[in-house]
């Protein structure tokens, strides 16, 4: 947040709230000839913040406003606008605006005029409201025993002659630059200074108190503890008069800085000496009557740690969420099977901090009395501080599936429960020892498919520990040189002091203010205190009867067929309320968002736009829903998913943008669907049902509201309205956040997502059903209240009195039978027009003339600021697309240079085609002569072949004929040997000549040798030739193989040349040519 924002802008109207955050006020009027455009500068706060014009009652309607988000300590603070002003005298009781007190029965609430008055006020508590209102009235009695007045014995310095200057919101509590530059600023911004004396304590439990310097009423006042920051102005410089402090504001979320003006400059250190000597002093025991109890221990040697124990156990989507605890029974309930997780919060609550070194160790046992050989030493994840700074965090992992936690992983019967004892070793640097905190917790174990319990809230164990130490001498320690100073004493846990103390004495129950400090309480315990209940608290289950799902689920299932009409026992059913695991798919459809693709990409389109009011998203999703675990982790999943439907809406709706109260019903849509979605629902709330007419022109619409729950409440519940009347409680006082914010900011979530259900359905009406039944049932406890009773009991006993749900179900029971028709509720809005318009008839002609005035210079500014802003975008704008302009023509050159580049590569691509093409016809033209020349010496080789074949057919025959005449020739010379006795003894039997002739005869005769020559000589030819026809034979043979040889070649080779190189060839001048065309193209 800008600090200069925090400081405090001048309005446009003399008398006008406005809300820069969530928790400063600054009550401002116009004084002189001041011009508003100077005084306005149009901050994103200034913008996001309410500001409602016109009277005392819608200034109160801001005061219950801021209330939606305020943290749980607020509770006890309101705005005091008219704190200490009995100090200018009391002839100034009539500048009093009418925010100190209540109107008086009778008067006009819409015609009160507030008084041009100029004034940073510091925030007071509720009984500081109470003392101004009674000063008011003239009660002087109530001012002199009033709560608000310094204490008699505290020890204290009181210092007169100072001015309060105002106070501002810091983010740098500590930082001295900060301080001195919001004193600065605080200084030249103040025209209406306030007078008043400080007193300062003597010790550090006491408290800094404000005082009126007249009568010495106390105006505001802040405990030491909660001051961490004291600075005085610079000598030399106009600041050198002043000092300042710093104080923790709302439960330390919000840091404030107070700045003051001394008369006398010396005194400012003496000031800041008395808060020196604050901060350092041990606090008096302060003298206790009899009937108190004398103190346990002294202070020095006693320390409280308050230790709480959570469980975590895994949902089955990558996460760890905290187990339910039995909310009669005080037990965990655990699921047998399942990965847990321990979680051990350390905090020390009285005397001096002792400084936590680390954890020693994280153990778990199942039973109680256990011993420390039975203890089981769990894996350490992290130890360190929590955000803060005021706890001190171990998280342990749990695997209940080992053998030694068999006995915490079985299913325990129905009614019964068991023990666990879980301990955590701490190492504390002043301590000896390690110091173990004990904790003995019931647990119930179920099975991993019982009842799943939504995790709505955290749930622990707390238990307080009283450690008491000793201070060791020097030679006692084992180290001299080491940084322990004490030695455990002893050791003591609240519930042990109990049963010894019940022990000791049995029939007396320690009553006395010191005899114990509680323990902090369970959300769920109906404890009396005064602390509001947290946003987001409540259980919801998603369990529910058979009979119900088979219900809805045949009506969703006739739904589906035709979703423009709504089936008839529709209404029936919601008003019993729709189950926890359908309402997502319900509520979409009762808002008509079932078909919303185009809601869903204009969402994604707003995300990324940036939103005016993003500061006060920011401040306001912090506080959302604190006590449900999807939304308390700054920066996680659920804050990351609201701070984008909460800019989405503000950008799409332009005219009320964001306003408080709008993340509350965001939140409620998250838990039961997508961002998406839930940004479409929250539209058609917005618009359909008619939530954003309250934010509108001045919120007239929402002023109708209360006056219709008024004269609902006049019929319905006639004596609260009339005790209502007597106490001067209007509607506006405690129902702003019902319809602002749909019951959502402070109530459980059982009963928020049964109202959603019933508002889904029915319309914006029901809020007035759930109001009056609200006011029926608590009638009883309102009428014994007075003014501030009552306002505090719609703060804190209501909302928690429906954290059961049974409560809750009975409340929703008795709104849904109270009958309230439309056309009481036109009549009723017919009458506060009626009202209205009389009393602006009624209003004096100046005073008229001067509301339309402020008006008309509000609507004026608004425009101005309009128009600044619309031509800051048009510049904006202007520049934008001058850059856009010029990158355009930048592209365009290097597309043109391109295109250039393009075409240059297209002509040699041309080019390139061309003589590929040429290339390609002179490869086909020469593939078809090879083809041409290849088939005719196929064809001739074909016919030789066949040629040649017939030549050797033609040969074997000739050769057979001869063999076979060769063969008779042989066998008729064979036949004329043999017959020849002169013959036959040449040749054997199988016709060879035998080796060894035998000498013929001597004196044989010539002829026969002659005719023996012929016939070898015959034979020898016929043997020649023979030899020469086999071998022919042999020849043609061979040739003929050589022949089918080369031939087979031929036709592979042929084959080859067609499936080779004439393919690829091809296949290459197909891929050229159709790159080329691609490129052409």
């Amino acid at each position: 947040m800008d600090d200069k924002g925090s400081v405090g802008k001048i309005s446009v109207s003399s008398d006008s709230v406005s809300t820069l955050n969530s928790e400063d006020f600054v009550l401002v009027s116009q004084l002189g000839d001041e011009t508003p455009s100077s005084t306005n500068n149009g901050s994103d706060d200034e913008k996001t913040g309410l500001k409602i014009v016109g009277n005392g009652s819608e200034q109160q309607l801001q005061r219950e406003l801021e209330d939606v988000l305020m943290d749980p300590s607020v509770a006890e603070h309101g705005l005091g606008p008219a704190a200490g002003m009995d100090g200018l005298g009391a002839g100034d009781h009539d500048l009093l605006p009418s925010t100190v007190s209540p109107i008086p029965p009778g008067s006009d609430p819409l015609s009160a005029h507030s008084p041009k008055l100029e004034m940073v006020l510091p925030v007071q508590t509720a009984q500081e409201s109470e003392l101004n209102e009674r000063s008011y009235r003239g009660d002087e009695s109530s001012s002199e025993s009033s709560p608000g007045s310094p204490l008699p014995d505290e020890d204290s310095v009181v210092f007169s002659q100072l001015t309060y200057l105002g106070c501002a919101s810091v983010n740098a509590p500590r930082s001295e630059v900060e301080a001195l530059r919001m004193m600065s600023i605080l200084r030249g911004q103040c025209q209406l200074p306030l007078d008043v004396t400080l007193s300062v304590p003597g010790v550090s439990e006491g408290t800094v108190r404000l005082l009126d310097p007249h009568n010495s009423t106390e105006i505001a006042n802040y405990p030491i503890y909660k001051i961490l920051f004291c600075v005085r102005g610079h000598d030399g410089t106009p600041e050198s008069d002043c000092f300042a402090f710093t104080e923790s504001h709302y439960n330390a979320e919000i840091f404030r800085i107070h700045v003051f003006r001394c008369q006398i400059q010396e005194a400012v250190s003496r000031i800041l000496y008395s808060f020196a000597t604050a901060f350092r002093r041990s606090a008096k025991k302060a003298v206790l009557s009899s009937q108190q109890a004398a103190p346990l221990t002294p202070d020095s040697d006693l320390f409280t740690f308050t230790v709480s124990l959570e469980i975590k156990e895994d949902d089955g989507k990558g996460t760890f969420s905290a187990v339910a605890k039995d909310k009669y029974k005080q037990s965990f309930k655990l699921r047998a099977g399942m990965d847990k997780k321990i979680v051990i919060y350390v905090q020390q609550t009285s005397n001096k901090e002792l400084a936590i070194e680390r954890c020693f160790g994280l153990l778990l046992s199942p039973g109680k009395n256990v011993k420390n050989s039975d203890m089981h030493l769990l894996d350490l994840e992290s130890m360190g501080k929590s955000s803060d700074g005021k706890s001190y965090i171990i998280t342990g992992s749990w695997n209940p599936n080992t053998p030694q936690f068999h006995a915490v992983n079985e299913e325990t019967p129905k009614d019964k429960f068991m023990y666990m004892t879980t301990a955590v070793d701490l190492v504390i640097t002043e301590v000896e020892e390690p110091v173990r905190f004990l904790l003995e917790t019931r647990v119930r174990v179920c099975s991993p498919n019982d009842r799943l319990f939504w995790p709505f809230s955290k749930r622990s164990y707390t238990e307080t520990f009283y450690l008491k130490l000793r201070q060791m001498e020097r030679k006692e320690r084992k180290s001299p040189a080491s940084d322990t100073l004490y030695e455990v004493a002893s050791l003591e846990s609240e519930t042990e002091r109990d049963k010894r103390k019940t022990t000791a004495s049995p029939g007396i129950l320690p009553t006395g203010a010191g005899t114990m400090v509680p323990s902090p309480p369970e959300d769920d315990e109906e404890e009396d205190n005064d602390e509001p209940l947290l946003s987001g608290s409540g259980d919801v289950s998603k369990e529910c009867a058979e009979k119900i799902l088979e219900t809805w689920g045949d009506l969703l299932s006739k739904w589906h067929m035709n979703l423009s009409v709504r089936p008839r026992q529709l209404p029936a059913l919601v008003r019993s309320g729709i189950p926890e695991a359908l309402r997502g798919e319900v509520w979409q459809l009762l808002a008509g968002c079932h078909n919303n693709d185009h809601q869903v990409e204009e969402y994604r389109t707003l995300i990324t736009k940036e939103s005016p009011q993003d500061s006060a998203i920011t401040r306001d999703i912090n506080r959302t829903f604190p006590a449900h675990d999807y939304f308390k982790d700054t920066g996680g999943d659920g804050q990351d998913s609201l701070y984008k439907i909460c800019k989405a809406y503000s950008v799409y709706d332009e005219e009320i943008g964001y306003c408080q109260g709008q993340s509350f019903l965001a939140a409620v849509l998250l838990l039961h669907m997508p961002e998406e979605q839930a940004f479409s629902v929250l539209v058609k709330i917005m618009f359909d049902y008619g939530l954003r007419d309250l934010f509108k022109q001045n919120f007239e619409d929402l002023h109708c509201k209360f006056f219709q729950l008024e004269r609902l409440m006049q019929e319905y519940i006639p004596d609260l309205y009339n005790h209502f009347l007597s106490v001067g409680l209007e509607a506006h006082m405690y129902a702003s956040q019902w319809f602002l914010t749909l019951f959502t900011a402070k109530f459980p979530l059982y009963m928020v997502f049964h109202i959603i259900d019933l508002l889904l359905c029915e319309g914006i009406s029901v809020i007035f059903n759930v109001a009056l039944a609200l006011l029926k049932t608590s009638k009883d406890d309102l009428i014994q209240t007075d003014f501030e009773g009552a306002l505090k009991f719609f703060r804190v006993p209501v909302p928690k009195r429906y954290r059961s749900e049974e409560n809750a179900k009975k409340l929703m029971e008795l709104a849904c039978s109270m009958k309230i028709s439309q056309k009481k509720l036109k009549k009723f809005e017919k009458e506060y027009h009626t009202m209205r318009e009389q009393q602006e008839q009624q209003e004096a002609p100046i005073e008229r003339y001067e509301r339309e005035n402020r008006r008309l210079q509000e609507a004026n500014m608004r425009l101005e600021q309009e128009n600044d802003d619309l031509a800051h975008e048009l510049v904006s704008s202007k520049i934008a697309l001058r850059k856009d302009l010029d990158n355009a023509e930048e592209k365009a050159d290097a597309l043109n240079k391109e295109l250039l580049l393009t075409k240059q590569k297209l002509v040699e691509s041309e080019d390139e085609k061309r003589r590929l093409e040429e290339e390609s016809a002179q490869l086909k033209e020469m593939c078809r002569r090879e083809l041409d020349k290849s088939e005719s010496e196929i064809k001739k080789n074909g016919s030789i072949i066949g040629e040649y074949k017939q030549i050797c057919s033609q040969l074997s025959e000739r050769l057979e004929k001869q063999q076979t005449a060769t063969r008779g020739e042989l066998d008729k010379i064979r036949l004329k040997v043999e017959g020849c006795e002169r013959c036959s003894g040449l040749f054997n039997k199988e016709g060879r000549v035998r080796a060894a002739v035998t000498r013929a005869p001597a004196g044989g005769p010539e002829e026969t040798d002659e005719e023996k020559e012929g016939l070898n000589n015959q034979l020898r030819e016929m043997e020649l030739e023979l030899a020469q026809t086999k071998l022919q034979l042999v020849e043609a043979e061979c040739k003929i193989q050589d022949l089918e040889h080369h031939l087979g070649l031929a036709l592979n080779e042929v084959q080859a040349a067609k499936k080779t190189w004439l393919t690829r060839t091809l296949s290459s001048i197909k891929t050229v040519t159709g790159s080329q065309g691609k490129e052409t193209t």
